[in-house]
């Protein structure tokens, strides 16, 4: 009696111990696969971003303006750009440029700063690494072919982008340019309404994005300029405003000096 008293006990006891080592080990494995998922997550690279805004002491602004329809107002644009003694980057889409290489010249002769905005205008987000760098590099050296220089800075159709996108553009030394202030000229707002939109958002570093091809940007432009610089800011080239080197494009898209 006193041996079988004994062995159900010793069982019982090892039947907790068994479920102690048990919990122990459940709770072990879920404390190390929770280690591993954090270290996951903290070393995944931060998304790539192009550049928004600058972040700058002085009171510059880029104008920019895309070129994929037509080039009717291209010459009012160039004339009211010149009136004004300012300079504004285009980004051109290659067929564009193919379409319209007189264009092409008179806004290089003038002096404005010619960027790359695709050789067709597709949905880069859909595109591999291979065909977003011949979207880059087509668009480039048409222009190149046109102008005697390459593009070195780059905007997505559609304002798109993404890891691949960004990648494809920087191994083509081509710095990625988006905007922070969206003048929504394409959707047929007039002057005073584009300034509505640009005025309250207007700061040192801004990036504004235009359209030729329009039915109020090139008729809007010396109001918009003219408005521009009355708030102290002075109208430059993309070129001019970002920094080339030693910087960093913060979660917010904003470019500073390293």
């Amino acid at each position: 009696m006193f041996f079988v008293y004994n062995k159900d006990k010793i069982i019982s006891v090892a039947i907790a111990l068994s479920t102690v080592i048990v919990l122990f080990l459940l709770a072990t494995t879920f404390k190390q696969n929770s280690l591993s998922n954090t270290v996951e997550t903290s070393s995944n690279p931060t998304k790539m971003l192009p550049v928004y805004s600058v972040d700058t002491e002085e009171n510059k602004i880029a104008l920019t303006i895309n070129c994929a329809w037509n080039a009717d107002d291209v010459d009012l644009i160039l004339e009211t750009l010149s009136k004004n003694d300012v300079k504004a980057t285009f980004f051109m889409v290659g067929d564009w440029a193919s379409k319209f290489p007189d264009a092409v010249k008179k806004i290089s002769e003038s002096g404005n700063e010619i960027a790359n905005h695709s050789e067709s205008h597709a949905h880069v987000n859909n595109l591999n690494y291979e065909k977003n760098v011949e979207e880059i590099t087509k668009c480039s050296d048409r222009i190149k072919s046109l102008t005697g220089n390459p593009t070195t800075l780059y905007r997505g159709p559609y304002g798109e982008y993404n890891d691949t996108v960004v990648k494809a553009a920087e191994d083509n030394n081509h710095i990625m340019i988006q905007w922070n202030i969206d003048s929504l000229d394409y959707k047929g707002l007039t002057g005073e309404q584009m300034w509505e939109r640009i005025e309250p958002k207007l700061e040192k570093g801004s990036i504004i994005l235009m359209h030729n091809g329009t039915e109020n940007t090139a008729l809007s432009l010396d109001m918009i300029i003219k408005n521009i610089k009355e708030k102290g800011y002075e109208p430059v080239t993309v070129s001019e405003l970002i920094y080339k080197e030693n910087y960093t494009i913060d979660n917010n898209g904003i470019q500073h000096k390293n």
